[in-house]
């Protein structure tokens, strides 16, 4: 029989309260409700930072409670010690916009009042939403606050560092129903500098003015598209790689290319072809998108952007519309998809288009290594640092 390990009266206080309100939140929401499993999460990290930060615990202390957890609690899952310091994360990061005030109006009543004692330390999670907030959180909606799971509210936690950019990537993950992965991927391509700001003439070639907005907020100025790798498209020089192997490439990526892109995309071809007064036209990719109800070209060019690729891409929408677009349907909308444009000239030139269009750039494997240290690199600075 294996010999129950010495613990101290500090980790014996800590796991005592930290199990009567895991146990507590179990009884009230049997399968982890979101608010439930929030609220439980942030009163623990309040818990532990207090104890933490101020010197009451030692070293290595964490990683004792979450060992005697496992041992009180067996099967107890999510409760590590990394989670642990991620539950103070989540404390600490939000305690100034959420309600964090104390109180045992709701704790389960214990009849040894040292051990009521220990419990009530724990945050009263039941009333972690506030009525009342800091005004630097006006704009936090509780629905979708408590809408995200733990997982997604820590990769937003560590990867956007300040309130509006968190509230965003809140907002947009509980609206568009992101997974956890769904959410990383737009963490990492910088959705909140880069959604709203694609230089287009949406305004005056789209009447509807709420269309026009969402359309807007459909597209990017830029995409990450990283899973294609121009080193593995082909043995020639990757100077002389052209826009139909990308285009390749994102077809048989099809999948992450539409997760890069946008919600509610459908693929519907690529070198569509279209047919006008016997003259024949292959936009490369053509796609639908439900929300917009629009069909969507996007033109992709290797190099840097060229006004004649406007041109372009307005006779394929005028073509798109006349044979294709159904009745019910909006104008279809054109999407530039280049490696570098000056946004100035695209801004003046695209004004002089009737057809909704748009021009974004994109970065691939190979550019998002170009910016990353080498190896040498690295082990120069770590060196410097020691």
């Amino acid at each position: 029989m294996e010999k129950e390990l010495e613990v101290s009266a500090e980790v014996r206080t800590a796991v005592n309260a930290i199990k009567a309100a895991i146990l507590q939140s179990q009884y009230r929401a049997a399968k982890g409700v979101n608010r439930e499993q929030l609220s439980l999460y942030f009163g623990i990290g309040r818990y532990i930072s207090e104890h933490s930060r101020v010197g009451y615990w030692g070293t290595g202390a964490i990683e004792r409670i979450s060992e005697q957890l496992q041992r009180e609690l067996p099967g107890l899952r999510g409760f590590g010690a990394r989670n642990l310091k991620n539950m103070r994360t989540f404390y600490e990061e939000w305690q100034s916009s959420l309600n964090s005030a104390a109180t045992a109006a709701e704790l389960p009543q214990q009849a040894d009042a040292e051990r009521q004692a220990e419990v009530t330390e724990i945050v009263d999670y039941s009333s972690l939403m506030p009525s009342k907030r800091q005004p630097a959180a006006a704009d936090l909606d509780i629905s979708e606050f408590v809408g995200l799971g733990f997982t997604h509210h820590i990769e937003i936690l560590t990867k956007a560092k300040n309130l509006d950019e968190r509230l965003f990537y809140i907002h947009q993950a509980f609206v568009n129903q992101w997974d956890k992965y769904h959410l990383r991927e737009e963490l990492k391509a910088d959705l909140y500098h880069h959604q709203g700001k694609l230089p287009n003439n949406f305004g005056k070639a789209m009447p509807d003015k709420k269309s026009a907005l969402k359309a807007l907020e459909m597209f990017k100025d830029e995409y990450l598209l990283d899973f294609i790798n121009v080193e593995e498209i082909g043995e020639r020089d990757k100077a002389d790689v052209d826009e139909r192997e990308v285009e390749n490439s994102i077809v048989h990526n099809v999948k992450n290319f539409i997760m890069t892109f946008g919600r509610d995309f459908a693929f519907v071809g690529n070198q569509y072809h279209l047919e006008k007064y016997g003259i024949d036209f292959f936009p490369d990719l053509l796609f639908y998108n439900r929300e917009l109800a629009a069909l969507v070209v996007v033109e992709l060019k290797r190099g840097d952007f060229k006004p004649a690729y406007l041109g372009q891409l307005s006779a394929y929408l005028r073509v798109l519309d006349a044979e294709v677009k159904k009745p019910f349907e909006n104008p279809s909308i054109g999407i530039v998809l280049c490696k570098q444009a000056d946004r100035s000239i695209v801004e003046f030139l695209i004004q002089g288009y009737d057809n909704p269009m748009g021009v974004a750039t994109y970065k691939t494997a190979e550019d998002v290594r170009k910016v990353l240290p080498t190896e040498e690199e690295l082990r120069r600075v770590m060196d410097e640092e020691g």
